[in-house]
């Protein structure tokens, strides 16, 4: 694995109450790092779903890929963060596959909801916490108001998420 990397969690989905965009927030294993992630409404709802282990009718997107995972035997090892150009993250799913590591390019929204369904270890490197963090990005205003944050989320509801239904 390389060296540099910061290992995070999810501390879950929120709506930015002024752009009225869900917002993943995710925080380091010592709680003292945030780093929001603005993300798209479905991804949301995908990584909402992962985190709460909803089951649907029919397999979503997410869903779907872990089940294709299972069914060829491949594991996700891990999904790194790797990078931040023009306010745009990027990231790598990092597969086992018959014992070879297969490094796979991802949105890190997707990547996101991948890892809460395989309970798979999510990571940031050092340039993309220093990029935010001169950015303003690496935010000490989420963990300050962290029971704040995790009452929205307790009290979230997919409806929250406006017209965009899934």
């Amino acid at each position: 694995m390389e060296r540099g990397l910061l290992e995070v969690k999810v501390m879950g989905v929120v709506i930015d109450p002024k752009a009225s965009n869900p917002v993943v927030i995710l925080v380091d294993l010592a709680g003292e790092k945030a780093l929001p992630i603005w993300i798209g409404v479905f991804e949301a709802e995908a990584i909402s779903r992962g985190i709460e282990d909803v089951v649907t009718l029919r397999p979503m997107t997410h869903d779907l890929m872990k089940q294709i995972l299972d069914t060829f035997k491949v594991t996700l090892k891990r999904v790194v963060i790797y990078d931040i150009k023009d306010n745009t993250f990027y990231a790598n799913l990092y597969l086992n596959v018959d014992g070879d590591e297969v490094v796979v390019d991802s949105r890190p929204s997707d990547a996101i909801a991948l890892a809460v369904r395989t309970r798979s270890p999510i990571f940031i490197t050092g340039p993309v916490l220093e990029a935010t963090k001169s950015l303003g990005m690496i935010a000490q205003r989420f963990l300050e108001e962290k029971d704040e944050l995790k009452e929205i989320i307790e009290k979230m509801k997919p409806e929250d998420f406006g017209e965009y239904k899934m």
